[in-house]
């Protein structure tokens, strides 16, 4: 899970899991100029680091003769399922959460008999064997972009009785597949693995065997078939054309007023960063998220200065504390930022007590909305009017929806960086309903581990107007947990600091720095829901003073 000592750990589906083997080139980070954002070609999505392409593979399973269309679709997304992780150790993110939306229009049903081939004159059980279809849109890095198929694996559909057995073949039997081992080994199903592949290769060579005992008929099927664990399967990855325009935010329909007038409103939720799924618990000013909260603010309080705290709810006093008999006051919010990321101590912390000191500071602020306002003079083809940019902050979430459901209501730019709880945790689509969400045009971006495929599909139809008001930012794999706190807020700051940059400059600009992130660097970003986006600077220039 989570390892806080290592430099590189994992955002938030669960787990950290090792890099994986696929290296991209560096990218710099930092503000492009406008030639750099009109470089495209046919291939160009909105990401830096994927391709978004059409992916298709067929199945099959055995159910009983008068299985129902209702079982027979269960028994498929069980097995779609085990796609996931397969895809994911290949780095491939996929769009449809958990490969459930398998279409029953592919079904193809043969009444077959399931025969032992080392039973002599067995008679056979009736079986109904289903072949399907699944068809959906993934995103993969740049490098296989021309890749057209990916040999890889599902799991029969009853594969819970073989987890010792998958666990010791096909995962790479670290603590994270022993986490998973139980509930959710699919999560860490790796059919690449060369233990594997020949786990594979030998249950084939007992099928080839025992059919060449029953014959070539083709509905009599050898039960070691039926029965296998691992069914190999090619994924073809098809062309999907894409757009070549620049497509930015609509910076002109942010700055009109959304949820508020008059004002922009960012919400930005970040979560506890211990590892939940090991019940691993810290202090919160020892929780790495908690030092990351302070460095995000940096960088948006770098890219917009000016911004003042002007309220904390519940009310508390952000800045003066007592700490064993000694009073201890901060002159601003950004002495408290010096604090934590510098250690620069006001009057009365010491070496010795510099921890209480912390610790006080966080337990006072954790699961506190914290408002921040900045003044702007922002001109519109050349009309001038003050606008507020307000920005409200929450640290210390975990699996309660509240403080996501209000930072999503009230924000025209929302922001959630922390764990995505394999996708069942507070941004669980099916929590949220219409109601949840302002009619105005939004911005939302969730920096959690493979938050593509647990909720970009799924948010679209729950936003007023689609992707007309909605531009959705999510990653096609595990994010960082390391510095990603500074990387959202470089992804704040780049809205606001007067530029207005393109997405592909705040997809650069939010990009992760550290040495040896590799195609880590972005998790395989995708910006959609940005194509129909009518703003362009040369036609609407906004000037932000």
């Amino acid at each position: 899970m989570l390892n806080l000592l290592v430099m590189k750990t994992k955002l938030a589906s669960i787990v950290a899991l090792p890099l994986l083997a696929l290296t991209l080139g560096a990218t710099a980070v930092g503000c492009s100029g406008a030639a750099e954002d009109t470089d495209a070609s046919e291939d160009d999505l909105t990401s830096l680091t994927a391709r978004q392409r059409e992916l298709k593979f067929s199945g099959v399973v055995f159910v009983e003769p008068n299985a129902s269309d209702y079982t027979i679709l269960a028994a498929i997304k069980k097995q779609t399922q085990s796609a996931f992780g397969a895809l994911r150790e290949a780095n491939v993110g996929v769009n449809s959460r958990e490969l459930k939306d398998v279409d029953p229009a592919t079904f193809v049903k043969t009444k077959v008999k399931v025969k032992n081939a080392d039973v002599a004159g067995d008679p056979g059980v009736d079986q109904l064997r289903v072949s399907y279809t699944f068809t959906d849109s993934a995103v993969v890095p740049v490098p296989m972009a021309s890749r057209s198929a990916l040999q890889l694996a599902l799991l029969r559909p009853n594969y819970s009785d073989s987890n010792q057995r998958i666990f010791d073949e096909c995962t790479a039997k670290d603590q994270d597949a022993r986490e998973f081992m139980n509930g959710s080994i699919w999560y860490v199903f790796d059919p690449s693995l060369a233990g594997c592949k020949t786990a594979m290769a030998k249950e084939q060579q007992k099928i080839d065997a025992d059919r060449a005992k029953l014959g070539s008929s083709a509905t009599v099927v050898p039960q070691s078939e039926a029965n296998r664990l691992y069914i190999p399967v090619s994924m073809a990855l098809g062309r999907i054309a894409t757009s070549t325009k620049t497509a930015y935010p609509e910076y002109d329909r942010l700055y009109a007023g959304g949820v508020e007038p008059g004002k922009v409103v960012i919400g930005m939720v970040s979560g506890m960063m211990a590892d939940w799924a090991a019940g691993e618990r810290h202090e919160v000013f020892e929780d790495q998220g908690y030092e990351m909260w302070y460095g995000g603010l940096r960088e948006i309080f770098n890219a917009r200065p000016g911004f003042k705290l002007t309220s904390v709810e519940p009310s508390t006093d952000a800045l003066k504390y007592t700490v064993d008999g000694k009073n201890i006051a901060f002159g601003s919010f950004d002495d408290l930022v010096k604090f934590e990321l510098d250690g620069t101590n006001p009057a009365g912390v010491t070496y010795a007590n510099r921890d209480k000191v912390r610790a006080a500071v966080a337990n006072n602020l954790a699961k506190h909305w914290l408002t921040f306002e900045a003044p702007v003079q922002v001109t519109i083809k050349g009309v001038t009017k003050p606008v507020t940019i307000k920005l409200q902050s929450y640290f210390g979430a975990e699996t309660d929806s509240t403080p996501h459901k209000r930072g999503i209501k009230t924000s025209d730019i929302f922001v959630y960086n922390g764990h995505s709880y394999i996708g069942y945790g507070p941004l669980d689509p099916s929590r949220f309903t219409a109601a949840d969400f302002p009619k105005s045009y939004q911005v939302l971006m969730i920096n959690g581990c493979v938050s593509y495929n647990y909720y970009e599909k799924d948010y679209k139809p729950l936003k007023e107007g689609g992707t007309q008001n909605l531009d959705l930012v999510t990653n096609g794999l595990e994010s960082w947990v390391n510095e990603s706190g500074e990387s959202m807020g470089r992804f704040v700051g780049s809205f606001i600091d007067g530029k207005q940059n393109s997405y592909k400059t705040i997809l650069k600009n939010s990009q992760f720095t550290g040495y040896g992130y590799s195609w880590g660097q972005d998790a395989l970003r995708v910006v959609d829901g940005e194509l129909d986006n009518k703003y362009k600077p040369t036609t609407t220039p906004i000037t932000v003073r």
